[in-house]
């Protein structure tokens, strides 16, 4: 077998969460700092900002309060900058490096440098002239922490920058504002663009940290990691830098050779999902289904050890084959008299009682809809619990058109309605005068709360969930108006605790994003599974399956599905209607992310590619399905 370091041309660490890799970069931090200040000189760095880097920044602040690490000799630059922004905009790096650490440090105001936005366009080239001969004055930056861009951006050095690039003003690319749209409150309102270290200037760095966390980052991180350099992927030019480390989890390293296909750098320890995993990998390798792999075609793909474990292909086959089989069902809530010997769900209790967890309005039917649909159909007691109102991701625009309607039934039925007619008008005048990035007013985040509410409820009628069985939690940790959100709280806890106790359901269904480091999917999945391991010692656990299913990007790769359902053609237009009925995300979304497709063509496409592998592994060809993994009450424990 080979090393590992054959295939990576960076070294990288991976840990369990991103939580671990930060305290790990803050802690190497400090001791450059330390090792600075002894000498003593000036240590110059720069590190990332936005909601990811909180616990990194936590860290650092407790580093200064419990362990007495001074930033007197520290000169702190930014790596980018949007242009103009104010620097008391929510979306300044300038100010969120001021909320998150210069206020609370011993940092002298003169070690401070930030990009001056207010700089006129005529001044830009001579003030980014003087910004890097700062930052490259005595040697450079000591220690560079940073994000990576979805096509291997650094700071806003887009594909194409140049290896010897310098701090300087660029034009934003598109995939960048549109990465940033969400921070912006949509598209229109990012600036063009943007301050920025060269790629120059960061080579040129001491010691450099990239951190790249979840799924999404899975693809670019192998390119960067193991690929030939490419001024296409700017990232992967530090694979000359003599002192550079991606710090990853398990799935941001998901694409490296050593996850991918253990078996090509070592011998794995061949269990149930590492087999389950190399054989679905060898069919698509080969373009065969699982009954038609040969020993040879093991052989030549570095798996002779799997045979040596288990006998022969023939025995690996029938074992994957009939463990696939096993997960397709089209009772998702067990099916009533039946052997549930070899299926993925209990058939008693017959009728079961079910909650499923949406974090916006809108999750439920994008991401598990046709699940849902077959939960209600078989006469399940299904609830659905909303755990935030989503009223950031509604246009401006679609509050107007709502208060149109209603101020034209008002006068279409005769009614006064002055009161309602008085907040309409100062919701609009709020919008009219709204700056971009700012803040819903208190009336304008309630009406879009609204909006989102009236939306939900339509799609569950149209799936046939009774009112009394539609919850909107509104968890407050969500309630910020802002991108950004607060940390979870006990009365967070207590709203999903509280539901889980006066249902006692048989199945907790919940978005299963486990690698979204601050977005809301990973916050409200934290609340479910913090809120059961509060309960855990209630009996009706005991009888309760907790299924995890992913939101409208990305499936469950087969290897790790418990149970998969499938849809028939009218049951997958079914589902697409259920999606049509939150119309304030149709057509445009506010977050809409890299994806410029619609929520309900990505979740078309999601299910009929999970049915298509299905089919090429062998087993049964349906229409579309969608895939859940299963969490065990035991495994939430050590949550």
């Amino acid at each position: 077998m080979v090393s590992s370091s054959q295939f990576e041309k960076i070294p990288t660490m991976i840990f369990k969460k991103s939580r671990d890799g930060f305290l790990y970069a803050a802690a190497e931090a400090a001791v450059i700092i330390r090792k600075k200040q002894f000498a003593p000189e000036s240590c110059k760095v720069a590190f990332g900002t936005g909601p990811a880097y909180y616990s990194f920044y936590d860290e650092l602040l407790r580093l200064h309060r419990d362990e007495s690490l001074s930033f007197s000799n520290v000169e702190l630059y930014l790596l980018a900058e949007y242009y103009p922004l104010s620097p008391n905009s929510m979306q300044s790096s300038a100010r969120f490096l001021r909320d998150f650490l210069i206020n609370h440090i011993d940092i002298p105001e003169s070690g401070v440098h930030l990009f001056d936005c207010s700089v006129e366009e005529n001044k830009l080239e001579s003030f980014c002239r003087n910004y890097e001969e700062s930052v490259i004055e005595g040697g450079g930056l000591d220690f560079v922490l940073s994000g990576i861009g979805n096509r291997g951006h650094v700071g806003f050095n887009a594909p194409g920058s140049s290896a010897g690039s310098l701090t300087r003003i660029v034009t934003l690319d598109r995939s960048t504002i549109t990465s940033a749209a969400g921070e912006f409150f949509g598209e229109s309102n990012v600036p063009v663009k943007g301050f920025t270290l060269g790629l120059g200037t960061i080579m040129n760095v001491g010691k450099l940290f990239f951190a790249a966390w979840g799924e999404s980052s899975a693809g670019i991180i192998s390119k960067i990691v193991e690929e030939p350099i490419s001024d296409q992927i700017p990232a992967s030019l530090f694979q000359r830098h003599p002192d550079v480390c991606f710090l990853l989890d398990e799935s941001s390293a998901a694409e490296l050779t050593r996850l991918r296909t253990p078996w090509f750098v070592d011998t794995p320890e061949w269990d149930n999902p590492m087999i389950r995993k190399a054989v679905v990998w060898l069919c698509r390798k080969v373009n065969k289904p699982i009954l038609k792999l040969t020993d040879r075609d093991y052989n030549d793909h570095h798996m002779n050890s799997l045979l040596t474990v288990l006998g022969s292909a023939y025995e690996v086959n029938i074992k994957v084959f009939n463990e696939l089989q096993h997960t397709i069902t089209g009772w998702p809530g067990g099916k009533p008299d039946a052997d549930d010997t070899n299926r993925p769900e209990r058939a008693e209790p017959a009728r079961k009682r079910v909650v499923i967890f949406s974090p916006h309005p809108d999750d439920d039917v994008i991401s598990m809809g046709g699940t849902f649909i077959r939960l209600a159909d078989q006469g399940h007691e299904v609830h659905i619990a909303y755990q935030t109102s989503g009223s950031i991701a509604v246009f401006d625009e679609d509050v107007i058109q709502h208060m149109d309607f209603f101020q034209e039934l008002h006068r279409g039925l005769g009614q006064d309605g002055s009161e309602t007619m008085k907040l309409f008008d100062r919701v609009r005048d709020d919008i009219v005068k709204k700056k971009s990035g700012v803040v819903d007013s208190r009336e304008l985040s309630s009406i879009k709360m609204y909006i989102r509410r009236s939306e939900a409820r339509a799609s569950c009628r149209l799936i046939g969930i009774p009112e009394e069985r539609i919850h909107f939690l509104d968890m407050p940790f969500y309630d910020t108006g802002l991108v950004r959100k607060s940390p979870l709280e006990p009365a967070d806890i207590n709203l999903v605790s509280s539901l889980l106790e006066s249902v006692k359901p048989h199945q907790i269904y919940a978005a299963g994003d486990l690698n979204d480091p601050h977005g809301t999917h990973r916050t409200c999945l934290d609340a479910v599974f913090m809120s059961i391991v509060q309960l855990q010692d209630a009996a009706w656990l005991d009888n309760c399956r907790i299924w995890l299913y992913r939101g409208a990007w990305q499936e469950w790769p087969v290897n790790e599905i418990d149970m998969v359902v499938p849809m028939s053609p009218d049951e997958l237009t079914r589902k697409i209607k259920a999606i049509f009925k939150h119309q304030s995300q149709k057509d445009s979304a506010l977050f809409p992310g890299s994806d410029r497709r619609e929520f309900w063509q990505r979740a078309e496409a999601r299910n009929r590619e999970l049915a298509a592998l299905y089919n090429q592994l062998g087993l049964a060809e349906y229409e579309a399905m969608e895939g859940f993994k299963r969490i065990l009450l035991s495994e939430l424990k050590k949550y």
